[in-house]
């Protein structure tokens, strides 16, 4: 299971709006000042995204939730989305290499291929993409907000 932390934006009717901020690997490594990678993360604007999930209990905006996706649905979702233009790329460019035996014929069929693959990729997600094995569950709740408060105690003045 594939798990993050999301904040709740809204509850309305057992659907939860949640915002889940990316988080880069970079900021642990002892490299991250003179790194490449992480000075592009730090030019590049902060993502958040949003996704709405099912809930039986009611939430508060701004409290806490962790939401999990099962590793398999996660593989198979990034196969479907890189492999297969990947694929009708490669095949449909050697396919046409084949016939014609260009390298023109080879890259308007690698070119074909790829929005083949792509918008086949799209079919595919539109279908499964309702399916509840591909869909998020928020595993744990956090307490909300305002269940916490600061107690100062005034220390006596004797």
């Amino acid at each position: 299971m594939i798990k993050e932390w999301a904040t709740v934006i809204s509850w309305q009717q057992g659907v939860a709006q949640l915002r889940c901020e990316q988080r880069s690997g970079c900021g642990s490594c002892h490299a991250s000042s003179s790194c490449g990678t992480s000075i592009l993360n730090k030019m590049g604007a902060d993502s958040a995204h949003q996704l709405k999930v099912e809930s039986k209990h009611p939430l508060v905006p701004g409290q806490r939730v962790e939401v999990g996706i099962t590793e398999a649905s996660l593989i198979r979702s990034a196969l479907l989305v890189y492999m297969l233009p990947l694929v009708g790329l490669i095949g449909c460019a050697a396919i046409m290499q084949g016939w014609f035996n260009t390298d023109l014929a080879a890259a308007c069929g690698g070119l074909m291929g790829g929005v083949g693959g792509f918008m086949l990729a799209r079919f595919f997600a539109r279908r499964i993409g309702n399916d509840r094995e591909y869909q998020p569950v928020i595993l744990q709740v956090a307490l909300p907000p305002s269940s916490f408060y600061l107690r100062r105690d005034t220390p006596s003045r004797d």
